[in-house]
């Protein structure tokens, strides 16, 4: 958001004594104290300023949103007053709506926001003068200083009204080689894409990459336009291949993120480039295109650990681990998992060690390790407690029950198994307690009974 300079408005005694007697005021009156004051004005009227107009009285005594509409009338700026005039009806509209949702609403009438009725009569009306000399880049400059002004989450529907009319002039532009044309697809762009309009965002920041191709262009924070273009670009690719994913159309979403990949390594950023070709692996691993999954996901590996990123590294770890179970790889998973924990227990990222070490689980489950499975689920649990994050850890704790169950189940089949003394001391006295069975001490295959000793 870019930080406005104050106005540079000097206004009369008046209408600073005004100011002083809007509702904003932070002080509340009682209804007779401001009778009285109304009597101490029109005394102090009388005997200070006996040859005071009545047009300026009046604009003592009207709101000050009045005034401003008055002012914008005299002045002689038509456009800006019916331009005012519908957005303070909208302000109303959307005021009283939100008002009968919901008892909260707290949003200021606009008559009690004077600095921002400031703005609008400020900027609006240096626009209309700049609009009639067909200066449009002077338009677009004080209607772009508005959307500024207003973007924040109470007014972003202002925002768009201004990012709307800066789109309409901006195609009016012909002297800059068509920047402020791309700028405003970027703007229009953002608006579709918080409105969920996916795809009218996509369309707009592919004219935005377009026109920002091959040039030097930078915003006013510095930032080069087509690097901004393309990563627009590629989140908004990425949200729409997540809808189609959900939709099972593997196909367009694979088509997509291609789309995406090549994109990035157009703008020559490297972490850009690994983002994309991630997302292209997850999406060619849904698809259960698992070696073509393996190479982008490799790719992401490589690229995270040329730029030394351990984060995008762990990620790639578990990405690669999901494929490689999924072709049976069991051994080279588990691996990749075990790098997968060493990286977050670096990083502090505990949340990727419960993911991680319940994977590492599964795996030792199903293939029937269930003291590796144990453990590794133990860990998790352990971990989630740290969290104190009640969900997980419940779900962890089912996870680690279970292992154990099998553990307890495994032991208790090998001793009934062995059949000897020791084996069936060790079952009574867990039957007797019920408390936790010691490990059947002979590791490997089951033990053998005492008949098959002798």
């Amino acid at each position: 958001m870019t930080t406005l300079p104050p106005l540079p408005m000097s206004r009369p005694k008046l209408t600073a004594l005004a100011r002083e007697k809007l509702p904003c005021s932070p002080r509340t009156t009682p209804r007779s104290e401001l009778i009285k004051e109304k009597d101490d004005i029109d005394h102090y009227l009388e005997v200070k300023f006996k040859g005071l107009s009545k047009e300026e009285v009046a604009a003592y005594r009207n709101t000050y949103k009045k005034n401003i509409c008055v002012d914008m009338l005299r002045d002689g700026y038509h456009k800006s007053f019916t331009e005012l005039f519908t957005l303070m009806e909208k302000w109303e509209a959307l005021r009283e709506a939100a008002r009968v949702r919901s008892v909260f609403w707290l949003q200021k009438p606009l008559e009690e926001q004077p600095d921002k009725l400031d703005h609008f009569y400020y900027y609006l009306t240096r626009a209309e003068v700049a609009e009639r000399k067909k200066y449009f880049e002077d338009v677009y400059d004080n209607l772009y200083a508005l959307a500024c002004y207003f973007n924040n989450s109470e007014d972003k529907w202002v925002r768009n009204h201004f990012y709307k009319r800066c789109f309409e002039i901006a195609e009016l532009i012909k002297i800059d080689g068509g920047k402020k044309e791309a700028e405003a697809h970027g703007h229009m762009g953002l608006l579709f894409e918080e409105e969920g309009k996916l795809l009218d965002a996509a369309e707009h920041y592919e004219a935005f990459h377009q026109l920002t191709q091959g040039r030097r262009w930078k915003d006013e924070t510095g930032r080069f336009l087509n690097l901004l273009a393309c990563e627009s670009l590629l989140r908004t690719y990425r949200l729409l291949s997540d809808k189609m994913l959900e939709n099972k159309d593997y196909t367009q979403a694979i088509r997509i993120l291609i789309k995406a990949s090549e994109i990035a390594k157009e703008a020559n950023d490297k972490k850009m480039e690994g983002e994309a070709s991630y997302y292209l692996g997850l999406a060619h691993l849904a698809a259960g295109e698992l070696d073509t999954a393996l190479e982008d996901l490799n790719t992401y590996s490589e690229i995270s650990t040329e730029l030394e990123d351990d984060l995008s590294l762990g990620r790639a770890y578990e990405a690669i681990a999901r494929v490689l179970q999924s072709q049976g790889e069991m051994v080279e998973a588990i691996t990749y998992l075990k790098k997968f924990v060493k990286l977050a227990r670096n990083n502090f990222q505990k949340l990727d060690v419960v993911k991680a070490s319940t994977m590492l689980g599964d795996i030792y489950n199903e293939k029937g390790h269930y003291n590796k499975a144990s453990e590794y689920f133990q860990q998790a649990f352990d971990t989630t407690a740290e969290l104190t994050n009640v969900p997980l850890m419940d779900e962890t704790k089912v996870h680690y029950g279970i292992a154990k169950a099998h553990q307890m189940m495994l032991t208790i089949n090998n001793y009934i198994e062995a059949a000897d003394l020791s084996s069936l001391n060790s079952l009574l006295s867990w039957k007797e307690t019920r408390s936790s069975i010691s490990p059947d001490p002979v590791i490997g295959d089951p033990r053998r009974s005492t008949m098959e000793k002798i």
